[in-house]
C-alpha cells in the first residue's frame, strides 16, 4: 500500500492515458491506409447509485457513488476508462481498459483484454495526538476473456473470465473470476418501456479463498431516452471470502455516444 500525494496521483494518471493514447492511435495509423478507415466512437454511461458495490466484495464502496464507464473504439480496439468516485468527491477505483474483439461474428464473439488499476482507500495516522487522513492506492494488473454466444438479437449467453494481481505483496496476489452469464434485453413493458435482465452466477477464488455468487442485473428504460433505471442484487451461496451475504443498489443511468 502506497501514501500518494495529490501532485503524484495526477501525474500518475496522467501517464497512464497518455501511454495508452499513444498504442490506441498507434494501432489505428498501423493499418493499410488504402482500406477504408473504421470511425471512431466515444461512447458511455455516467451512473449515481445509492451503493456502490463490486462483485468483489473486498472491492466495494459500499455507500453512495459516482461512476463514469467511458469508451473510445476503433473498429475491433476500443480504450475504455472507468471512473468511480464516492458522492463527496474521492476517488474509489479507476481502471484502464484496453480491448480487442479476437473474434467477431453474428452468433458469437469472443473479446479479450488487459488493464491496470487502482483501488484507493482512505486511512488515519496517529502521530503525537493528531489524526492525519492519507489516500492510499492498491495497484492490480488484470486480463480478462469473454466468449458470448447470440441465440438472437435479445438474448445472449456467455462466460467471463477475469484474472488479476496485486502488485505490492500486501495485496490478495491472484484473484480467479469466472461467471456463467446470460441477458435478455427489449422485453416490452410498454409501448415505450423495455426491460433488460442479466442474471449471473459466479465462483470468485482470492489466494486460498473462494466463494460461490448469483447475481442478477435490472436495467428498464424508455425508448428514444439516454436514461435508465436498473438495480444489482448480489448473493452470496457459500463463501469463505469476507464482505456482506447480500448486496443491492438502485442507479440513474444516462448513456451517451457520439
Amino acid at each position: 500500500m502506497k501514501h500518494i500525494s495529490k501532485n503524484d496521483f495526477i501525474k500518475n494518471i496522467a501517464i497512464t492515458l497518455l501511454i495508452l493514447q499513444v498504442v490506441f492511435l498507434s494501432y489505428g495509423q498501423s493499418k493499410d491506409s488504402t482500406r477504408i478507415a473504421s470511425p471512431i466512437i466515444f461512447s458511455g454511461t455516467i451512473t449515481a447509485t445509492n451503493n456502490g458495490i463490486s462483485l468483489l466484495p473486498n472491492f466495494s464502496l459500499n455507500k453512495p457513488a459516482l461512476l463514469f464507464d467511458l469508451s473510445l473504439a476503433k473498429g475491433r480496439i476500443s480504450f475504455d476508462p472507468m471512473f468511480r468516485f464516492a458522492m463527496e468527491g474521492k476517488p474509489w477505483t479507476f481502471v484502464f481498459w484496453g480491448r480487442y474483439k479476437l473474434i467477431n461474428k453474428k452468433n458469437f464473439s469472443m473479446g479479450i483484454g488487459a488493464h491496470p488499476s487502482f483501488v484507493f482507500r482512505t486511512i488515519t495516522v496517529a502521530s503525537n495526538g493528531t489524526s492525519t487522513e492519507y489516500l492510499t492506492s492498491q495497484r492490480y494488473l488484470a486480463w480478462e476473456a469473454s466468449p458470448t454466444f447470440y441465440i438472437n438479437k435479445n438474448i445472449n449467453v456467455g462466460i467471463y473470465y477475469l484474472g488479476s494481481h496485486g502488485l505490492t505483496s500486501d495485496l490478495t496476489q491472484y484473484t480467479t473470476f469466472i461467471t456463467a452469464k446470460s441477458t435478455f434485453s427489449n422485453i416490452n413493458i410498454s409501448d415505450k418501456l423495455k426491460l433488460a435482465i442479466s442474471p449471473q452466477f459466479y465462483y470468485l477464488k482470492q489466494d486460498e479463498k473462494d466463494g460461490i455468487y448469483v447475481t442478477g442485473t435490472v436495467a428498464l428504460s424508455k425508448t428514444n431516452s439516454p436514461f435508465s433505471i436498473s438495480s444489482i442484487v448480489s448473493k452470496s451461496i457459500q463463501t469463505e471470502i469476507a464482505g456482506k451475504d447480500l448486496v443491492w443498489n438502485i442507479a440513474l443511468n444516462y448513456y451517451f455516444k457520439q
